[in-house]
């Protein structure tokens, strides 16, 4: 029997605070605390070693592919996000056409733009004309399920829908997604997840996930030994046997980080996904409501903030928030209740009524 809200809540440290910052940097579960305290004494008495955190791993991918609904030979480990990207950036053919979303997150541009010396065109595209601007000219499209600066959820039907129609392949970014909404990885040709936000992973731990008839066209052009079909065979050249399966695009891993990547996928694992998008997005929904703008049924909450005033109102009043392309940003997680939604709507309440007040006194 999977966990309630109530128990996932309880996971986290009491001391969290207001905390709705997520999208920047997740929080990690008490027990993933203790994972990674318990693997750096092992490390400090001698007792660590590599095979050692084969367990964990497996235990990650397991858990990765069960939330995003895929077999674990579909799943490939890296590092970052912008790693996972050029890998497939690095396959696209000479000369061909890759849409990306204007505004996307840069980890989803620029592997693509680094292969213009081979002819390869990149065309920015708002999120909104994505899907049609898909034609038979076009190889790949690159974009975010969840848009980092805005919050804003990709037409992901329509997209994939358009893509399948002119032959075009999808790689999507849903590192801003998995953790807070369903997702089905399945959908797409590939997906790549960083798991440090919304999964509250220690950062260094990223998926890729990729389908068949894709992977066949991926050359793993970062392979090691991390890659091979056994990796302890794999150690030393020439010769070279990859994996049959996702794990020849595996990237050597950072060891301690999938310490605390087995936890915290097996605790995400063993929650209802479309529980939790249910109370993210359901204050995320009111928060809206509050500041009078519409609701997006989503957790992250912007609006325009150039100055940066309404953020720094928010910090002043001991809530830790985010800022990017201009606009305010908060997110709301398992951690968060309507308490946090209140606290925000207060400090932003004290830091206009203060700025209008200013102005009838001049």
């Amino acid at each position: 029997m999977g966990l309630t809200l109530a128990q996932a809540k309880d996971a986290y440290a009491p001391t969290v605070g207001r905390y709705l910052a997520a999208c920047t940097l997740g929080l990690p579960t008490i027990d993933t605390v203790t994972a990674l305290r318990e693997d750096g004494e092992r490390w400090a008495r001698g007792e660590a070693c590599p095979a050692g955190y084969t367990a964990d791993i497996t235990a990650a991918r397991q858990s990765y592919a069960s939330l995003v609904g895929v077999p674990a030979g579909a799943v490939a480990i890296g590092s970052q996000a912008s790693v996972l990207a050029a890998m497939v950036a690095d396959s696209v053919p000479d000369g061909a056409e890759v849409l990306c979303v204007d505004g996307d997150f840069s980890s989803m541009v620029f592997p693509f733009l680094q292969q213009a010396h081979r002819g390869v065109r990149v065309q920015h595209i708002a999120l909104d004309d994505l899907a049609g601007a898909v034609t038979a000219a076009t190889w790949l499209v690159a974009f975010s399920l969840v848009q980092s600066a805005t919050g804003r959820l990709a037409d992901a039907d329509r997209i994939t829908q358009a893509a399948r129609a002119h032959g075009a392949f999808t790689l999507c970014d849903t590192t801003q997604a998995v953790g807070w909404m369903p997702v089905v990885a399945g959908g797409f040709d590939a997906t790549i997840c960083h798991a440090y936000k919304w999964l509250g992973a220690p950062r260094g731990a990223a998926f890729l996930t990729v389908l068949p008839e894709f992977a066949a066209r991926l050359r793993p052009s970062q392979a090691g030994w991390y890659a091979g079909d056994d990796p302890w065979r794999s150690c030393y050249g020439p010769a070279m046997a990859l994996a049959e399966d996702a794990r020849r695009f595996d990237v050597s891993p950072a060891w301690p980080a999938w310490v605390g990547a087995r936890t915290a996928l097996a605790f995400f694992a063993s929650i209802d996904p479309e529980e939790v998008r249910r109370h993210d997005a359901g204050l995320g929904d009111a928060l809206c409501h509050g500041l009078g703008i519409a609701a997006n049924g989503q957790s992250i909450v912007t609006w325009a903030d150039a100055d940066g005033s309404d953020l720094a109102g928010l910090a002043a009043a001991g809530i830790t928030a985010s800022g990017r392309a201009g606009r305010a940003r908060v997110a709301f997680h398992l951690w968060n209740d309507r308490g946090d939604v209140d606290a925000v709507l207060a400090a932003l309440g004290r830091r206009r009524s203060s700025r209008a007040g200013d102005r009838t006194s001049r």
